[in-house]
């Protein structure tokens, strides 16, 4: 990690069910998010979270607080081994991400970062992404990682894409509420 815990290391999810953003990726992607300041104080959920490395990386970078969810069981463990280290600024969540989202009461959200399984259907992430859209912040930013092969999201109204790039076998897109 880099920032406030830069140098330490968090727990990997054991086995082979999750994909870990690479460094490369990981490293890219937030040099561009501190260039639009969408890091500073920010509100964080992370769905589809595995170890919470994007989450856990934003609250070392400055963020203010961070959900975190995930369905599989090693990896909420996970999760939850790796929030220690940032104490309650962390909020770690097991569940399905629609549920999660239909349920979430807190503040506006003002980073998303959506990184499902390659295999989620297009359909279920655009439905993902539209009820997340109500509970952004006006200035949020939204984060989707994805295989290179998957198709561009069919992003709801009200979202919009800004950027995206490809890095090998991953493509990131950053979106904002209009």
């Amino acid at each position: 990690m880099a920032g406030t815990h830069k140098g330490r290391r968090l727990a990997a999810v054991p086995g082979e069910g999750t994909r870990p953003t690479s460094d490369r990726v990981k490293e890219s992607l937030f040099s561009r998010l501190e260039g639009y300041n969408a890091i500073d104080d920010a509100v964080v959920v992370d769905l589809f979270a595995g170890s919470g490395a994007l989450g856990f990386e934003a609250l070392s970078r400055g963020a203010a607080a961070l959900e975190a969810v995930d369905t599989a069981e090693q990896a909420y463990r996970t999760l939850v081994k790796n929030a220690e280290m940032f104490g309650d600024q962390a909020t770690i969540h097991k569940g399905q991400a629609l549920r999660y989202l239909r349920a979430h009461t807190g503040p506006p959200i003002e980073l998303l970062f959506c990184d499902p399984p390659y295999s989620l259907g297009e359909d279920e992430l655009h439905t993902i992404l539209a009820e997340a859209l109500p509970q952004l912040h006006e200035a949020a930013t939204v984060v989707i990682e994805r295989g290179s092969r998957s198709p561009e999201p069919s992003w709801p109204a009200g979202m919009e894409p800004f950027h995206h790039k490809t890095y090998g076998t991953t493509t990131i897109w950053l979106a904002e509420p209009v």
